[in-house]
């Protein structure tokens, strides 16, 4: 369904608070258990490298699953996040690395860590629907990664509480091959 810009952003604004206050009573840790079921039901490819995320707040805590794949040979990248209207770069993060402070309370790979382009990306969200779609917090970071990113694979990472029936959005927002919960992997339908 297409949406005028205004209705668009008024839609997404009050999804967002709807996902917020979900999200707001889960437990982080329930990210042990997003590390087991991707690591059963979808690893990524050996060799690939894989980026994922440092968790904000609230957020689900992948970083079980970010430590497993390490574990497993594949290189691991954190994003960092640049000027607003550009995409994200991604920096190596191997365990026990110190990071860096970034903007809106990121935590990334300093300067000094090694450029990585991933082709398997591990994706945070506020909300998300059975059909791929993704809600982020608004800046459009990964929409312009994505879109810069083709053939990638992409999973949202996320409570399964962060689901909404139909997330807001525009034809400049990238949809998931995946997203990953505590309660299972979802395949969008068609």
């Amino acid at each position: 369904m297409q949406f005028c810009p205004v209705l668009l952003t008024e839609l997404k604004a009050e999804a967002r608070q709807v996902a917020l206050a979900r999200r707001a009573a889960q437990d982080p840790v329930l990210g042990h258990a997003l590390a087991t079921i991707v690591l059963r039901e979808m690893p990524p490819p050996p060799g690939a490298v894989v980026s994922g995320f440092w968790p904000m707040g609230p957020e689900i805590d992948i970083r079980p699953l970010l430590l497993a794949l390490h574990a497993r040979g594949h290189a691991i990248a954190l994003p960092v996040t640049p000027k607003r209207g550009n995409p994200l770069a991604f920096r190596r993060w191997t365990p026990g690395d110190v990071l860096a402070r970034g903007p809106m309370g990121t935590s990334q790979p300093g300067p000094e860590a090694e450029p990585l382009t991933p082709d398997w990306l591990l994706v945070p969200l506020l909300a998300f629907d059975r059909a791929g779609r993704r809600l982020g917090y608004g800046g459009g970071y990964y929409d312009r990664t994505l879109s810069a990113l083709p053939g990638a694979t992409t999973i949202g990472c996320a409570y399964a509480c962060q689901e909404l029936d139909e997330v807001p959005a525009g034809p400049d927002d990238a949809r998931l091959d995946a997203i990953a919960t505590e309660a299972g992997l979802i395949i969008p339908e068609g």
